[in-house]
């Protein structure tokens, strides 16, 4: 893990959930970060608890909104000099029926987890091309892997994110630059709670399956680990994980164990 020492290192959605947990522990790994979310107040309460708190920046950011995410990556290498990892890890989910669910809804759920998504990427990849160096961690899901209940567009956007990173991956290899996709199962974090209902408001409840998921401490020992190792994939959790190996090797078994699983 020292190898995240005295790294550059720009993490979105660090305001709550894995982003956070990440701040947490490559502060403690020695890392220079970027702190974004749209939650200032938040982030410059994370950052002053931070080690070293003086060599982190906070830089407001709304993955909906993506028309200035040039002029924050110039932000970063003015300070810097250069960025090292690219945390993607903002994002919004979903609890609602695809039938009952408005189009706008659908919209901004892809506006946020893919375009604002890959809008950051393209930002910053100019300067990893430049120092031929630097490593993208890409957060997805387990329903990246599969869809379920109630996660239509959410599960439809981070299917978008695989396609959109595996070509990433193949095509900056030449520049040095690895791409991790990360694909959470059921982790303790309230990312139900902000989850977006068929009208758009929030779901505003944790789930029972977040509740009792795997601790986001261990989670993001787990994403550090397979980060350092430049997987190119990797799947966290208990044993929901194994519903997409299922699938894979074979579907009829699949369909038969998810449409008992619990959506909540």
């Amino acid at each position: 893990m020292e190898k995240f020492a005295n790294k550059v290192v720009w993490i979105t959605g660090a305001s709550s959930g894995i982003g956070r947990e990440l701040a947490v522990q490559l502060a403690q790994l020695g890392s220079k970060l970027i702190l974004s979310a749209r939650n200032i107040e938040e982030l410059e309460k994370l950052k002053s608890s931070l080690k070293n708190t003086d060599e982190h920046m906070v830089l407001k950011l709304n993955l909906a909104d993506n028309k200035h995410f040039d002029e924050l990556a110039k932000k970063v290498i003015d300070k810097y000099q250069r960025i090292d990892y690219l945390f993607n890890s903002g994002g919004i989910s979903q609890r609602a029926e695809a039938s009952k669910t408005s189009i706008d809804v659908d919209r901004r759920i892809m506006e946020v987890n893919y375009f604002g998504n890959i809008a950051l990427t393209k930002a910053v990849l100019p300067y990893m091309q430049k120092q031929k160096s630097g490593h993208i961690v890409v957060t997805s899901s387990i329903a990246g892997k599969f869809g379920f209940y109630l996660r239509s567009a959410y599960s439809a956007s981070k299917h978008a994110l695989h396609g959109y990173y595996d070509s990433v991956l193949l095509e900056e290899a030449k520049n040095n630059i690895a791409v991790t996709i990360v694909c959470p199962g059921k982790i303790n974090t309230p990312i139900s709670k902000s989850a977006l209902t068929e009208d758009g408001t929030a779901h505003g409840e944790m789930d029972h399956n977040q509740a009792t998921g795997m601790s986001v401490e261990e989670c993001v020992k787990q994403i550090l680990n397979a980060t350092l190792k430049k997987k190119k994939e990797v799947l966290i959790g208990g044993k929901e994980i194994l519903a997409a190996k299922i699938k894979r090797f074979s579907p009829a078994l699949f369909w038969k164990i998810i449409k008992n699983q619990s959506p909540t």
